[in-house]
């Protein structure tokens, strides 16, 4: 048999077990991470902080993490490390049982930006699994992986408003026990990695992936360009939600800390599942136009949310969670194919650029709120989606492969 064989063969194959192990720790790994944000109440109210030190906290996170990615996927891209993700999740343990004992503000600072290293070194080399297990379906196993991802999201809270909550901050250390289950899945991941790897090397495939259009590098870096400022869009809006909507629906609407994460936790699950339509979608009708849809398409629902009544509020950010979640899977895919071959790369950039931007917004948002109030916040936010519009200028790759 042929080594053109052998890799037609490798790259056909779908291998959905790995696909949804390694969906499965990134559920673990944003569940963990989701956990920070969801008690923030219960800081504010003990450390007696402003939006303004919130924000920090997110920004802290945010900013170790999306600083570090991009650097850790250029050199897994030439230096391939399966056990790192192990390595990365433990960092995120490490972080969780800090937390759970800081006793001032600082010391929450330090063990955020433990949490956020963790997610540095877990979020490119978890996508270039993915990657390698797609067998060619690359917007299905994106998605599959996000979906893991954005789950966790939803699931932090509502685990956070059931253990945390009622019982106070000593009790993140429970979380912990959750992070040695993420380490025992990453180390099968490990395993196989390591294998495929080796079985690589000794059947001698080429590894380099085959560029699918005839893009100068100026237009790439113009279309990456594009595709960073609509990660700003859907980030910056994404932060509102994530840090803010319960301190929105307490101060707006009255509600209770656990309630408001009911709510929050509705958003976040609406957002898990629209991430599972992104990829498939993108594959047949072409990643360009479910990036549109997804970012412009929620605009009108952004611009109502922050004027109508609570019951409102729940079904228009259920509907904002479901289209805009679809949006990244496709933009990683697209990205991964205007750069063939750098996958690291792309994903250490992408997953660091929009940490950065989910924690700067935050930051600025929280600094805002401050001076105006979050109900303006909610506002200003509603117009990021607009930014949908420059989707226009990207390039129809597909249609050139």
């Amino acid at each position: 048999m042929t080594n053109a064989k052998l890799q037609s063969e490798i790259i056909q194959k779908t291998i959905y077990p790995i696909l949804f192990i390694i969906s499965f720790s990134h559920f673990i790994n944003d569940l963990l991470q989701a956990v920070i944000p969801s008690v923030y109440p219960l800081f504010k109210e003990k450390f007696n902080l402003s939006f303004a030190q919130i924000g920090m906290i997110t920004f802290t996170y945010q900013l170790t993490a999306s600083i570090l990615q991009p650097f850790v996927g250029m050199y897994t891209d030439k230096k391939s490390k399966p056990f790192s993700l192990m390595i990365g999740m433990s960092f995120t343990l490490v972080g969780l049982f800090f937390v759970s004992i800081a006793s001032s503000f600082a010391y929450l600072l330090l063990a955020v930006s433990l949490i956020g290293i963790g997610s540095s070194i877990f979020h490119p080399e978890s996508s270039r699994v993915a990657h390698l297990a797609s067998g060619g379906k690359k917007g299905l196993a994106q998605s599959i992986f996000q979906l893991g991802g954005n789950a966790g999201s939803a699931v932090g809270p509502l685990l956070a408003a059931l253990i945390v909550i009622p019982h106070g901050q000593s009790y993140i250390v429970w979380f912990c026990l959750i992070a040695l289950v993420g380490i025992f899945a990453l180390y099968k991941i490990a395993i196989w990695y390591s294998s495929h790897l080796e079985e690589k090397r000794q059947k001698k495939t080429n590894a380099n992936e085959i560029v699918t259009h005839n893009l100068s590098k100026k237009r790439v870096v113009f279309s990456l360009v594009i595709l960073l400022v609509l990660i700003f869009s859907k980030y910056f809006y994404m932060a509102s939600i994530t840090s803010y909507y319960t301190f929105f629906l307490i101060n707006k609407f009255h509600v209770s800390i656990q309630e408001s994460q009911i709510y929050l936790f509705a958003f976040l699950g609406a957002v898990a599942a629209g991430t599972l339509f992104g990829g498939p979608l993108g594959d047949k009708f072409g990643r360009k136009y479910v990036i549109w849809i997804s970012i412009l398409g929620v605009a009108p629902f952004t611009l109502m949310l922050p004027y109508v009544s609570l019951f409102w509020v729940g079904i228009l950010s259920v509907i904002i969670g479901l289209i805009l979640s679809s949006a990244f899977s496709a933009i990683l895919v697209y990205a991964t194919e205007l750069l063939p071959g750098k996958v690291g790369l792309v994903a250490g950039l992408f997953f660091g650029f929009a940490f950065g931007m989910g924690g700067l917004g935050s930051a600025i948002l929280g600094k805002i709120a401050d001076i105006t109030s979050i109900e303006y916040v909610f506002q200003i936010c509603a117009y990021l989606p607009l930014i949908g519009i420059l989707t226009a200028f990207l390039p129809n790759i597909e249609s050139k492969k």
